[in-house]
C-alpha cells in the first residue's frame, strides 16, 4: 500500500529534504516532516504555499507529477490589479509563454479567501488594487501560474495550490501534515 502525505507548505519552504551547498540555511521539507521513504509528487516553489503531495510510490509520483497525465492542479492566486473578462479569456484559452504555450486553463475570479496569514505579508499598496483568481492547470512548468498571471498583465502577488486531482487541502493547517 502506498504511503500518501498531503502537506500545507508554507512560504519560504523549499520542497525537498536538505538544501546542501546553500550559503545561509533555508527551511526544507524535513523541518516538518520526519517520515522516512516519502518525496513530493511534483514541486511548490518557495515563495508559493499550500498542497504539497509526498509519496514512496514512485508510479503514483510520476502520474501525479509528470504533465503527460494531465492531472488538474488548481490554484488561488492574489493578483495585482482587477483581471477583466480579456484577461480571464486569455488563461482560459492557455497563453503563450516564452517556453511555448499553455494549455488550456480554467479559470474564475473569487471572493479573497480565508486563509492563514502569511510571513511575512504581502506588501500592500493603497493606490493599486488586487483581487483573486482561482486558476486550474494540467500541466506545471516552472513557475507556471505567476508566469500566465504575468502575461495577462497581472502579476502574482501570494499563490496558494488548494487542490491537485482529488485532493484538496481542506483545513490542513499551515505548516501541518496528514496521511491520506
Amino acid at each position: 500500500m502506498a504511503r500518501l502525505i498531503l502537506f500545507n507548505k508554507p512560504y519560504g519552504v523549499l520542497s525537498q529534504f536538505t538544501d546542501r551547498g546553500s550559503a545561509t540555511a533555508r527551511a526544507t521539507l524535513s523541518d516538518y516532516i520526519d517520515v522516512p521513504g516519502v518525496y513530493p509528487a511534483g514541486r511548490l516553489d518557495r515563495d508559493s504555499e499550500g498542497l504539497l503531495i509526498l509519496t514512496d510510490d514512485g508510479a503514483l509520483q510520476a502520474r501525479i507529477s509528470s504533465p503527460r497525465h494531465k492531472t488538474p492542479k488548481t490554484y488561488l492566486a492574489q493578483v495585482e490589479g482587477e483581471p477583466d473578462e480579456a484577461a480571464l479569456e486569455a488563461l482560459s484559452r492557455g497563453v503563450t509563454l516564452n517556453d511555448g504555450p499553455t494549455r488550456p486553463a480554467t479559470v474564475r475570479r473569487i471572493e479573497a479567501p480565508k486563509l492563514w496569514d502569511r510571513d511575512p505579508p504581502v506588501r500592500y499598496r493603497k493606490s493599486v488594487a488586487d483581487a483573486w483568481i482561482e486558476l486550474t492547470i494540467t500541466e506545471g512548468r516552472n513557475r507556471q501560474v505567476r508566469r500566465m498571471t504575468a502575461a495577462v498583465g497581472h502579476p502574482t502577488l501570494r499563490l496558494v495550490r488548494w487542490r491537485i486531482g482529488g485532493w484538496e487541502i481542506g483545513d490542513l493547517a499551515l505548516g501541518e501534515w496528514r496521511t491520506a
